[in-house]
């Protein structure tokens, strides 16, 4: 089973007491929760790809952290990731390490990036059925004015008429993009299909 999950950012005292304002008593607590979450969902046979910032730790820290997390972790570089190159980091701790990676999860197209791409690879490709074949899976942007400003681009790409490509019927652009902001999912890893589910509910 492959999980996703953003922007956990351990270890980041600031973010749990002003930007996303997460209301633990302090960051151990904070930390101490989302590991819970974690191992309560996966099992170490199951995959986890984290999009992004997953701790603003020291190496020694972040080192006992992911020794902690259970599954085979992937890791999509973030802006925070400055653990990453510094001496001694375990790096064997990860399958694989990324700045973007297009996957194939449940028959379906994942392009996994830290960063929102409105227009990715097979954004257009849709099964006869209407249901999209590929799904862009992001982070960085939290809860933020410019998460805002992403679902209004995404709700104008869909607004937008086109003709496909030998067809007589005009359609709308898809644009199946999901933010997997930890925060959303309890600080939950989530399968492809949870997470398409609160996206449903997050977007315009």
């Amino acid at each position: 089973m492959i999980h996703y999950i953003a922007d956990c950012h351990f270890y980041h005292g600031a973010l749990n007491t002003k930007m996303d304002k997460r209301g633990f008593e302090s960051v151990e607590a904070m930390n101490e929760y989302m590991i819970r979450k974690w191992n309560d969902k996966v099992t170490n046979a199951d995959t986890v790809i984290i999009l992004g910032d997953l701790s603003l730790g020291t190496v020694e820290q972040t080192n006992e952290l992911i020794h902690k997390l259970k599954g085979k972790l992937c890791l999509i570089v973030g802006n925070h990731d400055k653990y990453l190159g510094k001496e001694g980091f375990d790096l064997s701790r990860f399958e694989w390490i990324d700045n973007y990676r297009e996957i194939t999860d449940s028959q379906k197209k994942v392009v996994c990036c830290h960063y929102p791409i409105p227009f990715y690879e097979g954004q257009y490709r849709k099964r006869h059925n209407g249901d999209p074949k590929s799904y862009m899976l992001y982070g960085h942007v939290h809860e933020t004015r410019d998460e805002e400003l992403m679902q209004n681009i995404i709700t104008m790409i869909k607004d937008t008429p086109y003709f496909p490509i030998g067809s007589e019927h005009m359609s709308t652009i898809p644009c199946n993009m999901i933010n997997c902001f930890c925060k959303r999912s309890n600080y939950t890893p989530l399968t492809l299909s949870e997470w398409i589910r609160i996206g449903n509910q997050f977007s315009n």
